[in-house]
């Protein structure tokens, strides 16, 4: 019964901070933000009108949203609460 509870203790532990560690991850060295990640409101966000137009029609993108344009993804981000709504792989 000791080493069920100590099991399930441990991966409690390990499963509480996992959201954290899946706010973004690297890739060939390239950080790439998953949805749910906060820029928040000081952050330096693309305009719309410099987005790639291929994007921007292909996924139905709009002027009211936020938008991070960075190393070949495009973040579609909530104005109210600046979390990454959606993530657009954009080709390069």
């Amino acid at each position: 019964m000791y080493k069920t509870l100590l099991a399930v203790t441990a991966a409690a532990v390990v499963l509480t901070g996992t959201p954290a560690l899946a706010r973004h991850h690297h890739h060939d060295h390239v950080t790439v933000y998953r949805v749910g990640y906060a820029f928040g409101p000081s952050y330096s966000y693309t305009d719309y009108s410099s987005l790639p137009q291929p994007i921007v029609t292909r996924y139905h993108l709009r002027n009211n949203w936020r938008y991070v344009n960075d190393n070949g993804y495009v973040y579609v981000v909530n104005p109210r609460t600046y979390r990454v709504m959606r993530v657009i792989r954009a080709p390069m």
